[in-house]
């Protein structure tokens, strides 16, 4: 589940938020198999897609982490839940969007490391309202 500004997300929303305010970011993965899983790294990568097949990544100057965009988890039992919660803060309007992954972390496979992606999650970024 991932939920900002307290709204739950998924491919068909639009989550709209305010230049200038810290928008709280709550990333819940949970566990439904019969196993632990883990160890996981958990990265928020923001980026502005331009409708033409171009992804800009480099938008350290338009968002910034209220913390870090990357967290470890260690493992999470059966039917638990791991939760990601941080905030990011839009110093531009615009249109962005949250490439959320789970990169599974465990050394001592043989195979190599995987990623889970959930769907981007897209943010506008508008003025404030005066």
């Amino acid at each position: 589940d991932i939920l900002v500004d307290g709204q739950l997300c998924d491919c068909d929303v639009v989550v709209t938020c305010q230049v200038g305010d810290p928008v709280p970011l709550e990333v819940k993965l949970t566990n439904w198999s019969k196993h632990s899983v883990g160890p996981f790294a958990l990265t928020v990568m923001p980026y502005q897609d331009y409708q033409n097949g171009v992804y800009n990544y480099d938008l350290q100057d338009a968002i910034t982490f209220v913390g870090s965009n990357t967290f470890y988890i260690d493992s999470v039992k059966p039917t638990k839940d791991s939760v990601y919660f941080g905030a990011l803060l839009f110093l531009y309007t615009g249109d962005f969007y949250l490439n959320i992954k789970f990169h599974e972390d465990n050394c001592s496979r043989e195979l190599p490391l995987s990623w889970l992606c959930l769907p981007s999650v897209h943010i506008r970024a508008t003025e404030p309202v005066a």
